[in-house]
């Protein structure tokens, strides 16, 4: 008898939707583990550099994002050519506790859930080359509207035309793979970092995002680390279960 989940991967590669090549989902997972593995290595930013810049991006902008759906504004996005980054946002007093502590999470966790309706689009070409131009447009809408930083300033749009260059010219299994690795990169960008989720310091920058979670939750910030951690992983491979099984 055959071991539960052995087929697993030739299954899901059988069943992978028309606008990914039949090899894409173990490609991508093998990308999502040596990017992760890389991003923890000395130099492993700069080895893979733009899907550095890129996790930085959308980590910042899902503190930025956040802080506008609970009403507050969102007023800078600096990136800096080292791949760090620092998002400027002010809240109502009124949402404390909670308000703070749902910013501090949407850093790590607002783009594995972006990073899993990317994945999710690629089974429609419609829909995978529209995602494609928003992720694209909305690189350069943010340069105009919150990037304050130099380098940012021209990082950003380099990544945003080129995005937007593919779902204007690239062939449609391009684009749908395109989407799909977009969209592994967005969720393993929680572990850009690692460290940095099972830190309360963020040196000069103060405390660090789960350390504000522990401020304003209780539980110690190793807790809401590896949470996060463990459900970035369960988004992304939940997300490319169901793109390539069509459940």
């Amino acid at each position: 008898m055959k071991e539960p989940g052995r087929d697993f991967l030739p299954k899901l590669t059988r069943l992978a939707p028309p606008v990914v090549e039949p090899m894409g989902l173990t490609w991508l997972i093998t990308a999502a583990v040596v990017t992760t593995l890389l991003w923890q290595v000395p130099k492993g930013d700069y080895i893979l550099y733009p899907f550095s810049i890129l996790a930085t991006w959308f980590h910042e902008m899902g503190h930025g994002l956040m802080a506008m759906l609970l009403g507050g504004r969102f007023h800078q996005l600096q990136i800096f050519s080292n791949g760090s980054g620092v998002a400027s946002y002010s809240i109502s007093q009124a949402l404390w506790p909670i308000g703070p502590a749902l910013v501090a999470a949407a850093g790590p966790m607002g783009p594995p859930i972006a990073g899993a309706g990317l994945i999710l689009a690629s089974r429609s070409f419609t829909v995978a080359s529209l995602s494609l131009k928003i992720l694209g447009s909305l690189l350069l809408l943010s340069t105009l509207l919150w990037v304050g930083s130099g380098f940012g300033l021209v990082a950003i749009p380099i990544l945003g035309l080129i995005i937007l260059g593919i779902s204007l010219k690239a062939p449609q299994w391009v684009q749908g793979f395109a989407i799909q690795f977009l969209g592994v990169q967005a969720c393993v960008s929680t572990y850009h970092q690692l460290n940095y989720l099972f830190t309360y310091s963020a040196g000069p920058l103060g405390i660090s995002d789960t350390g504000q979670m522990q401020k304003y939750l209780i539980l110690p910030y190793w807790f809401w680390g590896g949470l996060m951690a463990i459900a970035s992983l369960v988004i992304l491979f939940q997300s490319l279960r169901i793109a390539y099984r069509g459940e």
